[in-house]
């Protein structure tokens, strides 16, 4: 997690050919075709004589950090979540599976809601997932059985902020139990290798984070954040309403700030002993212009090396590696030195995950 991330260099300026291409092979690699083929139909787009097509075709110093086919597919997915374009229902439900077909009915659409797409271009695409949290609560428990049960979290790239609740989901983690049994968000991959440890972390205190955060208990913000969702996932479809369920009864703890500024506030409070402080962030990293990134890591690195046994400092990362295509849980952990340890891979949207920590010898 140390400056870079693992792949940036892929993250250097593209054409927008190569970051639609990127995008389509990223998204079939995760297992959804049908946000491939929508991506993949974003070529047919750029012919066409719209607002959306001269300002993709003119963006200035475009990288794959830009998001910008996903900035466009979640446009296109609230046309279609919000009954807008109903010529877009076949495409949505896997019944248009043939490349040219999508092509023109996305081009269309395209054509037609020209003015209603153009602002989705303003700002990266906000996916929160709760499934993620299977992947950090096992990195939590790993923790604390090294570290201690007590942990206060802080999370960036928060956006509405349904991993900023995830004290509050129930977990399986590869027959290991988290969590409140009786939570109505329950959280159970398909576990791949050996389990995490049976440990009991407590989350005493947890707050996120984002440039542009959404409130869940804003209808047309919460339809916004599922246009980000992959049309393929209907899992997750279900996991955001209960997501937002649970959100109405206590909101989550947001505030609107830079990643770096907020990470540089929260280690300047007080360290309490007896407690881990643990920054942990999922599918963001790569969004984050270096600046930011090296701001971070500066940060939390002269903590780390003020922490003391007592008053531990963590950061837990899932992030992608953009050379691999695989979606990697690290961890770096204070005064242990902060040497980052590769806990897991695991699917981009909690589907599974595959544990590659070797159980401690009795």
């Amino acid at each position: 997690m140390a400056g870079k991330s693992a792949g940036s260099g892929v993250m250097d300026m593209v054409d927008l050919g190569q970051a639609i291409d990127w995008q389509a092979n990223h998204a079939e690699e995760a297992g959804a075709p049908i946000t491939a083929r929508i991506v993949r139909a974003q070529r047919a787009m750029l012919e066409l004589d719209t607002a959306v097509s001269r300002r993709m075709n003119s963006w200035a110093g475009l990288s794959l950090r830009d998001a910008l086919p996903l900035r466009v597919a979640g446009g296109l997915h609230w046309l279609h979540l919000s009954g807008t374009a109903p010529a877009l229902e076949p495409v949505y439900l896997g019944m248009a599976s043939d490349q040219g077909t999508v092509d023109r009915l996305v081009a269309q659409a395209a054509q037609d809601f020209d003015t209603v797409l153009l602002p989705w271009l303003d700002s990266p695409p906000q996916t929160n997932e709760a499934g993620r949290s299977a992947s950090i609560m096992a990195g939590l428990l790993w923790l604390a059985d090294r570290l201690g049960p007590n942990f206060d979290l802080f999370e960036i790239g928060a956006s509405a902020g349904i991993n900023t609740m995830m004290a509050r989901y129930a977990y399986d983690l590869g027959g290991v139990k988290a969590g409140p049994s009786l939570s109505r968000m329950a959280i159970a991959p398909e576990w791949r290798g050996a389990s995490p440890p049976a440990a009991a972390p407590r989350i005493v205190g947890v707050r996120g984070c984002d440039i542009a955060p959404l409130d869940l208990a804003d209808p047309a913000q919460a339809l916004k954040l599922k246009s980000y969702v992959w049309p393929d996932a209907q899992a997750r479809m279900h996991r955001m309403d209960a997501a937002i369920a649970i959100a109405a009864a206590m909101p989550p703890q947001l505030e609107k700030a830079d990643a770096a500024d907020f990470v540089e506030q929260e280690l300047a409070c007080p360290a309490q002993a007896g407690t881990t402080r643990c920054l942990f962030h999922s599918i963001m990293w790569q969004y984050l212009p270096d600046s930011a990134q090296a701001r971070i890591t500066a940060a939390m690195e002269a903590a780390g090396a003020a922490a003391r046994a007592d008053s531990p400092l963590a950061w837990l990362a899932l992030e992608t590696n953009r050379e691999t295509f695989r979606h990697e849980l690290t961890v770096r952990y204070w005064p242990d030195g902060g040497a980052p340890v590769k806990l897991a891979e695991a699917h981009p949207h909690g589907e599974w995950v595959e544990w590659l920590e070797e159980p401690a010898e009795a």
